[in-house]
């Protein structure tokens, strides 16, 4: 029901002057929706020039073809469009979302590919092989993070866990676990989970999917989750604790000694999200970083998400859920007794999975070994290291939190949104955050290539200047986060960004 149809329902109960003001705020709704629906339509037809740069120069296929493309027309399309698009990360302008991407190691995960594109551990009669892959990989991840330290100090832990499709279903996984296993364990019907504001939305899909709810609580000065907070947020409802090592904003690592802590003491679960620092910080602490606990070693940590497609070097679409013991994994799996089709059992949310991504997970797991994690971290972590000091001598731009490789900055001087725009012009894609507005950039080994961190720095600091001097420019991105910081009503926000999701599927 519409705001207009609600109060036309209820003035007749309310007080007359309350009443008045109301139907004079209903009044002006059709002005403020015109006023949006122009205000929508001003930035989807800029995020358009951004999505759509294919619109009406290369073919759009509709419908199927009446006689399909020969594979060299398909490959010269797909080669072209590919070299449009692979300039930006392969010349490390890119926050994330490449991770490695030597031509080396792309062509030998193209090679493994190749080899296994037929196999599906769902049929695991077929092929055996996918099946020894995944077993290894989870056992790799498993002693990475801290797993034998755990069985040391309890003979009851036993890391196990399975792989997954990304960090995404590792978290959703993780959390089916909690409730089902708090319903059977402590009939808990009306589960609830505990999670610091930074902590990664994927936590929110999991509740929105599985019905729970989710209380979100502050972090303190230094970004890091408040444990007082969680300790106060915490009921007999709640299955789980979450902290993140690091989270994705500001790059730091929660208090997780002190939240795994808590979580024990009320036996409840505790979800480290390692996804972006799983694969970074065991070897940082090795190369002697100050790194706090974080995983298995810690008694009170009872899962941990992990993503081998980030800074594990594997290709996208392969993640590891871990879990202390495999009683708590059983409540991750499905299994269907009664189907007359046979008997079906899967253990994780898809029923036939990508065998080949698996392979190559394993493949580059192996590949690179505790040498080379050790070396990659060791450039990223001295290449992080140098940015950061270059961001905290522009004046303008203040650090925030306590960084090692995922740097935010915000600025109280000038619009961080303006100056992400002018970076995303000079070729940057970088990530834009809100509460507070900040920028961050994720190192990656594309930007230990030589100059790569000198050029970032030098268009950083060019972007500042140009802001200042021009700060009459509106831009592509600081409308869209300038909006959405200003407008309290979180449901216009809701559906920009529903309209945005709409946006990519229109046909180019």
């Amino acid at each position: 029901m519409d705001a207009i149809k609600l109060v036309e329902r209820w003035s007749s109960y309310l007080p007359i002057p309350l009443a008045r003001t109301l139907e004079g705020i209903v009044s002006r709704i059709p002005a403020l929706r015109r006023r949006m629906e122009r205000e929508y339509g001003r930035i989807l037809a800029e995020l358009e020039k951004v999505l759509k740069p294919y619109k009406g120069k290369v073919p759009a296929y509709t419908r199927l073809p009446k006689q399909g493309l020969s594979p060299d027309a398909i490959l010269q399309l797909m080669q072209s469009l590919n070299e449009d698009e692979s300039w930006r990360w392969r010349e490390g302008y890119a926050s994330g979302a490449v991770y490695h991407g030597d031509e080396d190691h792309i062509a030998f995960m193209n090679q493994v590919y190749a080899l296994n594109s037929q196999s599906n551990p769902l049929h695991a009669d077929l092929w055996p092989s996918t099946i020894k892959y995944e077993a290894e990989i989870v056992s790799m991840a498993a002693h990475m993070l801290g797993a034998e330290t755990a069985q040391r100090l309890d003979p009851q832990a036993q890391i196990c866990g399975t792989v997954t499709s990304g960090g995404t279903e590792s978290i959703l996984m993780a959390v089916k676990a909690y409730r089902d296993w708090a319903r059977d364990h402590k009939g808990i019907t009306r589960p609830e989970m505990v999670l610091p504001v930074s902590a990664h939305p994927a936590f929110d899909k999991a509740a929105h999917y599985f019905g729970i709810k989710t209380v979100r609580i502050p972090v303190d000065r230094d970004f890091r989750a408040d444990v007082e907070a969680a300790r106060k947020a915490i009921t007999r409802n709640t299955i789980l604790l979450v902290g993140s090592a690091p989270g994705f904003p500001h790059g730091v690592i929660d208090p997780i000694a002190e939240l795994s802590r808590l979580a024990l003491e009320h036996g409840i679960g505790f979800h480290t999200d390692a996804c972006l620092g799983g694969f970074v910080l065991p070897w940082a602490e090795k190369l002697g970083y100050p790194v706090p606990p974080f995983d298995f070693r810690l008694p009170g940590v009872t899962s941990i998400s992990v993503d081998t497609h980030k800074y594990g070097y594997a290709a996208k679409g392969t993640s590891v859920i871990l879990y202390r013991n495999p009683q708590l994994r059983r409540y991750q799996y499905f299994t269907a007794t009664e189907w007359p089709g046979g008997l079906y059992a899967s253990p994780t949310i898809a029923g036939s999975r990508p065998g080949a991504l698996i392979a190559i997970c394993w493949a580059v797991m192996v590949s690179m070994g505790e040498q080379g994690y050790l070396e990659a971290t060791r450039r990223i972590l001295e290449t992080a290291n140098y940015i950061l000091k270059g961001i905290k001598e522009i004046p303008e731009l203040k650090v925030l939190g306590d960084p090692l490789w995922i740097i935010a900055f915000t600025s109280e001087e000038v619009d961080i949104y303006k100056v992400l725009d002018y970076m995303s012009r000079r070729g940057w894609s970088l990530n834009g955050l809100q509460k507070p507005p900040a920028v961050h950039i994720a190192v990656t080994l594309r930007h230990t290539m030589p100059g790569v961190a000198d050029r970032f720095l030098a268009d950083l600091r060019e972007a500042v200047e140009h802001v200042k001097a021009h700060p009459e420019e509106k831009g592509t991105i600081a409308p869209v986060y300038g909006m959405a910081a200003s407008i309290s009503f979180r449901g216009i926000v809701d559906e920009l960004l529903k309209r945005y999701l709409d946006l990519l599927y229109e046909i180019q």
